[in-house]
């Protein structure tokens, strides 16, 4: 049975980061009724990022908000994913999309540009209560009261709530005032990211598919966003330590293209038309064996930052927000008791996530990929309908609208 909200609560929600896991847990909560801020330490929304694969369990998350009609406005809706080869181009089909994926995971596979669902959020979050979104508002510290938090900021007043979340993100303040810094380790890869005008591309490169080419030491993805207008371009390529974990690192088209250096022409036709390639460094986390603390709690990637490796990211910050919110509002007069059950309910299903795209670096990057010939057995073996069925069921068929946000926590023994 679907959430019936309880609305006119009294409960207030602070939200340190309006990414979009921070903004979809914002929404799902004013929408069932609850108060919330969003303090978010940039002074102005951008563009930044690039493409977001949102498959069915993120976009029955989002549909369930009412923002299906925004969201199919600006998404491409590909035909299928398919596997090519890094030098030869052999193409093999991964599975197919569109319509089966609605048939089978019960909503759509979508493509967008992070950008245009960030702005999706925004617009019906500002429709409920404009001034619950507060920029240029950098979180220094936080203190857990018997009535609730008191949260301080850079330039700002000192304000109070009853629940924290931490949605900011791989360098969270908040995760790092509840756990103490990270440790994060270089995985020996980078990544290359950027955004192409699809109408500067070769018309079998326009189609409406989802591709990932792979190869020894490396891989690519391409796909569709904005109904074909552009085409999102990642590559991860094995190098030597480089340690700068950011999203904002310019480098150049001609640094790139050494990077794919004799792989297939497609790959460097689009490579040639990258408009202001973006670099960072892809750094591993060992997952949180907690994460909250009384009303306190984590969302996203601070609390399980992953590698790119299954498309996973955002959909379990879009999941987190949800499961969250229906946890709150099952419990609205014990939060702490209801991020509790929101732990419980998410731990096990982001940590898997976590282990298994890290495992996938390996698959994508196999050194039996460098002749064509042992690639064909090596992709019909590591693709084959069941493996890709093991690999993608259990993660598209899940439903955060559906988990028991009211369950009872086992005591742990003594």
């Amino acid at each position: 049975m679907k959430d019936q909200p309880s609305m006119h609560r009294k409960t207030r929600i602070a939200i340190a980061g309006a990414g979009i896991g921070g903004l979809t847990a914002a929404l799902a909560l004013m929408q069932r009724g609850f108060q919330v801020d969003v303090y978010e330490q940039a002074r102005v929304f951008g563009e930044v990022g690039a493409g977001i694969q949102l498959s069915a369990n993120g976009t029955r998350c989002l549909f369930s908000l009412g923002l299906q009609q925004d969201v199919l406005r600006s998404a491409s809706q590909p035909s299928a994913k398919e596997i090519r080869h890094w030098s030869s181009g052999d193409t093999w089909r991964l599975f197919d999309l569109g319509a089966e994926s609605v048939e089978r995971y019960g909503a759509p596979f979508l493509m967008m540009h992070r950008a245009d669902l960030h702005a999706v959020l925004v617009q019906h979050i500002q429709a409920i209560r404009p001034e619950a979104l507060h920029l240029g508002e950098r979180l220094t510290g936080w203190v857990q009261e018997h009535q609730g938090v008191e949260l301080t900021f850079e330039n700002g007043p000192v304000r109070q709530a009853d629940v924290l979340i931490g949605a900011d993100g791989v360098h969270s303040r908040v995760r790092e005032l509840l756990h103490g810094h990270d440790d994060p380790q270089y995985t020996g890869c980078m990544a290359w990211r950027g955004v192409i005008q699809a109408r500067d591309l070769p018309e079998h490169l326009r189609r409406p598919v989802g591709t990932n080419w792979v190869g020894p030491g490396a891989h690519v993805i391409t796909y569709p966003l904005r109904n074909g207008e552009l085409m999102n371009f990642v590559g991860i390529v094995e190098r030597a330590a480089w340690q700068k974990e950011s999203w904002t690192e310019q480098g150049t088209v001609e640094e790139c293209r050494a990077d794919f250096a004799g792989w297939h022409a497609d790959v460097l036709s689009m490579v040639e038309r990258l408009d202001r390639p973006f670099k960072w460094a892809l750094m591993g986390r060992t997952p949180l064996p907690v994460w909250g603390k009384g009303s306190v709690t984590l969302l996203g990637d601070a609390c399980h930052p992953t590698l790119p490796f299954l498309a996973q990211g955002a959909m379990m910050a879009i999941e987190d927000g949800v499961v969250l919110a229906r946890c709150l509002d099952s419990c609205p007069d014990d939060p702490a008791t209801a991020l509790q059950r929101y732990e419980h309910l998410r731990h096990e299903r982001t940590t898997a996530i976590v282990l298994k795209s890290a495992e996938n670096t390996r698959r994508f990057h196999n050194p039996a990929l460098a002749s064509a010939e042992g690639a064909q057995k090596y992709i019909e073996t590591e693709w084959a309908p069941d493996k890709v069925r093991a690999r993608y069921d259990w993660l598209f068929s899940y439903d955060a609208l559906s988990v028991d946000a009211g369950a009872q926590i086992a005591a742990e023994p003594a």
